[in-house]
């Protein structure tokens, strides 16, 4: 799983509320698998806690499940967080009762995990016919929130998954089809948005977990060249307003869990 230091770097609640339309999106999903009012919900690795908050303003019971204690620590604070029982896990062996959750649900979390772990752990959490939805981004010819990194340090090493093979279809339903049926791929595009140039170089050097993270492991010269190639893969996203904007394709994917499961 990944390292809870990286997550607990910057100000993850920053990433947290610009993705939360797609928390939205996700319990959305799950809802139209299974009514959430009454209904045992798990969010896995839940972050800021976006889509169990969303799950149990529906009338879910829900339990929010994070590797990271400070970003539970956060989702204790938000509004109608008394609703929802938060524990500090590891969203592949939760410890949670086997059988316990008509849904499992999870905002951009479950795809930095062991993808067969967690698959083993949604099926052993799920109770039969337990829907699933989970959000995850898709590979992009051009993306300026990574791109310069890898102009920088270099490409990253050979591992055995990475979150955005979630995003592809034959990947996702080769994870998931001994366990689920009826699986269901939407498409949309997140618009990220800042209001300058220096408040996207400001959100990437003391905001997003990932990005304060990399900036904190380069030495000094690199820390100029990220910032320079930052500003660079930027510069043709800024309006004439002076903001920077650009978007990101995701996926939001639901599933059935296979009577045979």
């Amino acid at each position: 799983m990944s390292s809870p230091t990286i997550w607990s770097s910057g100000r993850y609640d920053a990433v947290g509320e610009r993705i939360a339309p797609i928390a939205a999106q996700v319990v959305d999903a799950a809802e139209q698998r299974r009514a959430l009012g009454g209904a045992d919900v798990v969010d896995l690795a839940c972050g800021t806690g976006s889509a169990a908050l969303a799950a149990a303003a529906r009338g879910a019971r829900v339990t929010g499940v994070d590797y990271t204690p400070e970003l539970v620590a956060i989702a204790q604070e938000r509004d109608g967080a008394d609703a929802v029982t938060w524990r500090v896990g590891d969203a592949s062996d939760t410890g949670l009762p086997a059988g316990a959750f008509d849904v499992a649900v999870s905002n951009m979390g479950i795809i930095f995990v062991d993808p067969y772990r967690q698959v083993s752990e949604i099926v052993r959490l799920l109770k039969p016919a337990g829907a699933l939805a989970f959000s995850a981004w898709v590979r992009n010819v051009e993306n300026p929130l990574f791109d310069p990194v890898v102009a920088v340090l270099g490409a990253p090493a050979k591992a055995a998954f990475s979150p955005d093979q979630w995003g592809d279809t034959v990947v996702l339903t080769e994870r998931l089809g001994d366990h689920f049926d009826d699986i269901n791929v939407q498409r949309g595009e997140h618009r990220w948005e800042f209001e300058s140039m220096a408040a996207a170089l400001h959100w990437l050097r003391a905001e997003s977990p990932v990005h304060v993270e990399t900036f904190r492991r380069a030495d000094t010269a690199q820390q100029e060249l990220l910032a320079t190639e930052f500003e660079k893969a930027l510069r043709p996203h800024r309006q004439r307003s002076g903001a920077v904007a650009f978007t990101s394709p995701y996926v939001v994917v639901s599933a059935r869990k296979a009577h045979s499961a």
